[in-house]
């Protein structure tokens, strides 16, 4: 069973006090950005895409956040606003990307466009066709709300003219931008612009002799031959290089905002210089920080460290992925396999705590309400922690959806998987995790001589305690034993619970645990533990 809960009463801009989340934050200056240019059109809000390859964890987040901070400006100021997903689709393949096929093929097509290379898994027109086409089908996946643009398409139908004829205009304060950024010999030759040659149609990176702003041509030479071209940096014939063009983006399209990730910081100061010698504004956004992997390693496709989108959503549901991605964006976080259950916890708290509010300060701060667009709904809930299910399989060994739930419905009769499907959901997740992850990484440890005793004290108290009693009730008398027994600090009687009865560092808390287990079950698992312990003890004597 669920209910919708909606709760979208516009806030004022000039509010005492708004929701404390970071996309509110991001909307006010969004805010701003519109009010400097008057103010009328829908605000536009983009985001970025290189279709040299597939979408990943990355594309998600960035669409993602965009996503929330569009939702904020539009709570805030009641005005409409516009997503733009473009994809750099012009830019020429440099180098083959290693997990795609017909890699021979891509070879001879090196410096192309991406829009004139075959397709390397022969379905589109073109490599970067593909490559949008599951751009479009990713994002549509999540029930993103966007508009596609395609670079090739803007700059082939004339999108960009007036914005190309005003970069000749300014090319040499341009090039006086840019310059000092390079090395000497890159310096000598740069030019923002990249003709596309007429006859082998390769994105030329070559020095410009002659720049005509009146007829919007550039004339440059060709390296190979010698031969002098007078190409039109109209109609696709050319493209910017990638900091002009990113300028010249915001330029010709008003961008309002787009966030971007720590690598492209100078990036984003240059075309941010750029962008005003053009003659407006460079659009408000936020720097996120990039993600690590297990060792601290930023994550890189080439490499392929880190955590694939499809892996974390073969562990759990989707929402976990956008309460990860939700927190704290401009920390470094890792991405590895163990954020998963935190994050799916930390979305399931969070959801409770979005059902119980009526405060919408209150309400329109909590992650929930951006991942549901607003709508919260209560059946995307669960009673019971993904951590605490995890353990249940652990403990129990679990192979079957129908272990855990013999479990659930004696912790809670009204729960079943066909009146409670996305707790099923967390079940069948739950089960695959404990098997990749929690099942190979069991270690037990013995109890110390004063864990002993408070173990055994543990277990006789519930085994006298009564079968019905709460998980809270629970809880307080573990609580209890662990003062009793003055374990300091008191969280290491806890880390004890999990490393000597579990076989992991940590887990849900204990009360619950015990709850959904059962009294005389836990209370057997604490004699088991003990005397598997005092069997190895004797044998090393």
């Amino acid at each position: 069973m669920s209910d919708s809960i909606q709760n979208n009463a516009p806030l004022p801009p000039d509010a005492p006090a708004l929701p404390k989340a970071w996309p509110f934050e991001e909307a006010r200056k969004i805010a701003a950005h519109v009010e400097a240019r008057g103010g009328e059109a829908p605000a536009l809000l983009e985001t970025g895409y290189g279709p040299s390859g597939l979408p990943h964890i990355g594309t998600f987040g960035e669409v993602a956040r965009t996503t929330w901070v569009r939702q904020a400006y539009e709570q805030l100021t009641g005005r409409k606003t516009r997503l733009l997903a473009f994809s750099d689709d012009m830019d020429a393949l440099r180098k083959v990307p290693g997990n795609v096929p017909n890699q021979e093929m891509l070879t001879q097509h090196l410096g192309l466009p991406l829009s004139r290379i075959p397709d390397p898994f022969g379905k589109f027109e073109s490599f970067s066709a593909h490559n949008n086409a599951m751009l479009c089908e990713f994002l549509d996946r999540f029930g993103f709300d966007y508009e596609f643009a395609s670079a090739t398409d803007y700059y082939t139908s004339g999108v960009f003219d007036a914005a190309l004829r005003r970069m000749l205009e300014v090319h040499d304060e341009v090039v006086a931008t840019i310059a000092p950024t390079l090395g000497a010999e890159r310096r000598a030759t740069y030019s923002p612009v990249l003709p596309i040659h007429p006859r082998t149609g390769q994105v030329m990176q070559v020095p410009v002799i002659k720049v005509d702003p009146d007829a919007a041509t550039v004339a440059w030479k060709d390296p190979e031959t010698g031969e002098t071209f007078e190409t039109s940096v109209l109609g696709g014939h050319a493209k910017m290089q990638w900091k002009a063009d990113w300028a010249m983006r915001w330029f010709a399209l008003g961008v309002d905002y787009e966030m971007s990730g720590k690598d492209l910081i100078d990036s984003v100061k240059l075309s941010s210089k750029i962008c005003r010698i053009l003659g407006k504004a460079p659009p408000a956004g936020l720097t996120y920080e990039l993600f690590l992997d297990q060792n601290a390693q930023k994550i890189s496709k080439s490499k392929g460290n880190g955590l694939s989108i499809d892996e974390w959503l073969h562990y759990a549901p989707p929402e976990s992925l956008a309460q990860y991605m939700f927190n704290q964006p401009t920390r470094a976080k890792r991405l590895f396999f163990d954020v998963i259950p935190r994050a799916m916890d930390e979305y399931l708290a969070n959801l409770d705590k979005a059902v119980e509010t009526q405060d919408p300060l209150v309400l329109q701060a909590n992650p929930a309400w951006f991942i549901h667009g607003g709508e919260i709904d209560s059946g995307l809930s669960s009673p019971v922690s993904f951590t605490a299910l995890l353990n249940l399989a652990s403990v129990a060994n679990a192979e079957t959806s129908d272990t855990l739930w013999k479990f659930l419905r004696r912790y809670d009769p009204s729960l079943s998987p066909e009146t409670h499907p996305y707790v099923d959901r967390l079940v069948g997740h739950a089960l695959v995790y404990f098997k990749e992850f929690v099942r190979p990484a069991k270690t037990f440890r013995a109890p110390t001589d004063l864990e002993r005793v408070a173990l055994q004290d543990l277990a006789d108290a519930l085994k006298q305690a009564d079968a019905s009693l709460s998980p809270v009730e629970v809880q307080d008398i573990v609580f209890e034993i662990g003062k009793k027994h003055q374990i300091q600090p008191l969280r290491a009687w806890f880390g004890c619970l999990y490393e000597v009865l579990l076989g992991q560092t940590e887990g849900p808390r204990f009360g619950i645990f015990a709850s959904l287990f059962g009294l005389p079950e836990t209370v057997a698992l604490i004699e088991g533990a003990l005397a598997r312990d005092a069997h190895v003890e004797e044998a090393v004597q």
